[in-house]
């Protein structure tokens, strides 16, 4: 049967034809934050492809018994007594990099990372929507386990100094798996406000999609919060043989309050939080010019965060947070007065020589995400009299993702498995190492090392990692041994899942 358009129906689709994300069902209304002018239509990366492979590397790092449906299948079951050395039940969640620990900190604010992505893009996500929460979920699971105790939390599983002399798979480990905790003697105030920051975000993510889940979440971010406050130190303090020099927290703990309140305040829409942020708010470093953000210090990110409220919501009493959200992203724009952040000559954000990466994506998400608010509010960045529009944000984060898969000197993605040219020796023990299918007998502690100094490729592939990258020159030697430029870590890839989606999406590849 032949198919006969009239003259208008032509017009309509050729109209649709050339502005092809703008007839997926989402027409942009001419409130939506997410509109922007003059998008070329013609993306040089698929930032699908890129997102898809970004959330299936959470597969890869996961700790206990693995599900049918799991999509990276040279990983095996691991860890699974993790937690009977203090008789409690801490099997699964994540390994954060390329070794076999699962440090407690830098796993919730990979928690928090990712269900902010979700928040605040998951919309746009379509079928990878349900991948990403599935990511969130098993980290969740995990953290629900190690706060069961009220005033605990099991904060690490794995003597680290013990794992890192050995080159092993997960599957293998024999290494101790002692299990540590923070409690009222020995408190943990950046661990724990992290934690409660991570199931409060989370408890937003599942809020439609399962209600009885979400409502155990926030339940358990406000005891883990009131915890956090109430006993008082860095983490750091009592389990510093243990956590440093890995995961040591050099900021202090006053940034995770902050964070922790204003995520709360976020999930619960409880006044007493917003109490909480305006009495402690400078006291916990509010106002600090402080520009990085990671696993480490969540400052910039709480500003960013609560700026919302001031802009979206019109909480006249956050009025300041935009002050210090634009004093942040001022820093980042090269040649506006107060900016102080450091290139590479390729064009990449560069904040240290180990694991820069985290940075860049870190720094990405959060110009995508201001810029979403000041869309909505129809506002722009004031760096000294100098306008900056939320398209400019755009601009500058799209740069960041492009170096990283491949807009570069090198021509180098920097995620395992995307693009034409990628890392072939990543710093990961279970990459680098034989599968157990390939190889089921047991490779011993030490034999490792044999496979960890080998010039060979990884024989696994670890899709989707983003390693620590480049150093400021733009150089990348792909050395295994080089855990600075050549490791992958879960909170490397977490805020990287929010700025591909808005990526993809604007390009109409969603």
């Amino acid at each position: 049967m032949g198919l006969s358009l009239s003259p208008l129906a032509l017009i309509v689709l050729l109209a649709c034809l050339t502005a092809l994300h703008q007839c997926n069902g989402n027409p942009f209304r001419r409130n939506n934050p997410f509109r922007h002018h003059h998008q070329p239509r013609f993306a040089k990366h698929n930032y699908r492809d890129a997102l898809t492979k970004s959330i299936m590397f959470f597969e890869g790092q996961r700790s206990g018994r693995l599900p049918s449906n799991q999509r990276i299948t040279w990983r095996r079951d691991s860890g699974l007594s993790d937690g009977a050395a203090m008789h409690v039940d801490l099997v699964g969640g994540y390994y954060d990099a390329g070794d076999n620990v699962k440090f407690g900190f830098p796993m919730a604010f990979t928690t928090t990372m990712l269900s902010w992505s979700v928040i605040e893009f998951g919309g746009l996500m379509k079928g990878e929507l349900q991948n990403a929460k599935q990511a969130i979920r098993w980290a969740t699971d995990y953290l629900l386990k190690a706060t069961a105790h009220p005033d605990t939390i099991y904060v690490q599983v794995g003597d680290a100094k013990q794992d890192h002399s050995c080159w092993e798979r997960p599957e293998d480990m024999d290494t101790p798996r002692s299990v540590f905790k923070i409690d009222k003697n020995a408190p943990g105030s950046d661990v724990a406000g992290e934690t409660a920051a991570a199931l409060a975000a989370a408890s937003l993510v599942f809020r439609r999609s399962d209600p009885t889940y979400s409502k155990l979440l926030a339940r358990r971010a406000i005891r883990v919060f009131q915890f956090a406050d109430k006993y008082r130190g860095p983490y750091s303090n009592g389990l510093k043989n243990f956590v440093c020099p890995f995961y040591c927290s050099y900021s202090g703990y006053q940034d995770e309050l902050l964070w922790g309140a204003a995520w709360l305040h976020r999930a619960t829409r409880n006044p007493t939080y917003l109490n909480y942020i305006q009495v402690n708010g400078q006291i916990l470093g509010a106002a600090e010019f402080d520009n990085t953000f990671g696993w480490d210090n969540k400052h910039v990110g709480a500003r960013i965060l609560l700026s919302k409220a001031f802009l979206v919501q019109r909480l006249k009493s956050l009025h300041d947070y935009k002050g210090h959200a634009d004093n942040f992203i001022c820093s980042l724009i090269p040649g506006a007065p107060f900016s102080s952040a450091q290139y590479t000559p390729g064009g990449l954000l560069f904040k240290m020589s180990d694991s820069n990466m985290q940075y860049v994506t870190s720094t990405s998400f959060l110009l995508l995400t201001y810029a979403k608010y000041l869309t909505s509010a129809h506002q722009v960045v004031n760096c000294g009299g100098t306008r900056v529009t939320p398209k400019r944000l755009r601009t500058i984060a799209k740069k960041q993702v492009d170096y990283l898969l491949g807009d570069n000197p090198l021509k180098m993605s920097y995620m395992v498995g995307y693009g034409p040219r990628y890392p072939q020796r990543i710093h990961h023990r279970g990459s680098s190492l034989p599968s157990v299918a390939n190889h089921p007998a047991k490779i011993q502690c030490s034999a490792g090392f044999n496979f960890m100094k080998s010039q060979s490729p990884n024989p696994n592939i670890l899709v989707g990692a983003v390693i620590g990258g480049p150093d400021q020159k733009d150089r990348f030697p792909d050395q295994r041994s080089d855990y600075e430029q050549s490791e992958p870590a879960t909170y490397i890839n977490a805020p990287l899942v929010g700025a591909l989606t808005y990526l993809a999406h604007s390009f109409g590849q969603l």
